[in-house]
């Protein structure tokens, strides 16, 4: 089911789009924000308009807009303020990109060159800055509550990069750090997704309540699988090839499990780890090291703590009224570990 600029509703939304009612509407609403997306990063200034539309030609999944609008159906989904409020945790997504890509050189962001690459490294954080302050001006019209919000979320994405930045400190497990920085740099914004969705349909404060919630959840499950992806050879999925996580040296649940369990003596572990704390840089080694990492059993037990993380989320929707956006909900939750999003 198309809905803009080659973007398909989730392949693990059966009950959505099955539905004759819904998925029409959020297909409907998906376009909107896109339009709108597109409306709010153009500029006058051709640098600033060329670097500020890299991120959104090269495309992208948009699950926060899109968890926004299956919130908002829970309640009021008509209003215009709902999809003001997906087109700005996209635009807060997208920023976060920028940023990212400069702090972690990556060299390639959705299958196209990163914009520091092209632009370097001041024109790129400026352009994450740019998109934040459009942000920031769309958040403000939709009032002091959407603002607050907006505010706190934007307080734990730095907290999550610094932290990311420095590390755990000497007394602290880093697998449980590491679960902390995705809370807050993935998990905090897919919160506000759904949070904002609720609110602005008019849904009462206690399952709003609920989306915060769930939101982190699914926030934390998305990411976990994309740590298990890069070494399960999926590029078709990721948008990367395999690996790419190893070469750039970023730390994900597996190779930190594997650092722990070499640490407690696992000898096929080290043996692992020796390859992946090794000379990535051809394409050989990069292979070798991935193919050892997907088959030691670190590898499925991330899977299985990605699992753990999307079931713990759907327990979340308890409270939700039955119905199809509840399985919505859960499905997009049970997609995420899947990965049909």
């Amino acid at each position: 089911m198309a809905i803009a600029t080659g973007m398909k509703l989730p392949q693990g939304f059966s009950p959505l789009a099955a539905d004759p009612d819904l998925g029409p509407a959020i297909t409907l609403s998906l376009a909107k924000v896109e339009k709108q997306l597109r409306e709010a990063i153009a500029n006058s200034d051709p640098l600033a308009d060329a670097t500020s539309r890299h991120l959104v030609e090269a495309g992208g999944k948009r699950i926060r807009p899109l968890l926004t609008l299956l919130a908002s159906h829970l309640g009021n989904p008509g209003r215009p303020e709902v999809v003001q409020a997906a087109v700005v945790v996209e635009l807060t997504h997208l920023a976060t990109l920028y940023h990212d890509d400069v702090m972690d050189s990556a060299p390639f962001r959705r299958g196209a060159p990163t914009a520091h690459e092209l632009w370097g490294n001041s024109v790129a954080i400026l352009t994450g800055d740019l998109i934040f302050a459009r942000a920031s001006i769309l958040v403000s019209e939709l009032g002091g509550q959407a603002l607050a919000i907006q505010a706190r979320t934007f307080e734990r994405l730095c907290l999550g990069q610094l932290h990311e930045t420095v590390g755990p400190r000497p007394d602290q497990d880093p697998v449980e750090h590491y679960l902390s920085v995705i809370a807050d740099k993935t998990g905090s914004l897919v919160a506000a997704s759904g949070q904002l969705g609720a609110i602005f349909a008019d849904v009462h404060e206690d399952i709003a309540q609920v989306m915060v919630d769930y939101g982190e959840k699914v926030g934390v499950a998305f990411q976990l699988a994309d740590d298990v992806i890069d070494v399960a050879g999926l590029k078709q999925v990721s948008g990367k090839s395999p690996g790419t996580d190893l070469r750039e040296g970023v730390p994900t649940l597996p190779v930190l499990l594997l650092r722990k369990a070499a640490a407690a003596g696992d000898t096929a572990a080290a043996d692992v780890l020796t390859l992946v704390d090794g000379d990535l840089s051809s394409d050989e080694a990069l292979a070798e090291a991935v193919t050892a990492l997907r088959e030691h059993p670190v590898t499925a037990q991330s899977w299985a703590v990605a699992r753990e993380w999307a079931d713990a989320a759907i327990a979340a929707l308890d409270p939700v009224p039955d119905g199809i956006v509840k399985t919505a909900l859960a499905s997009f939750a049970d997609a995420v570990v899947s990965r049909d999003v």
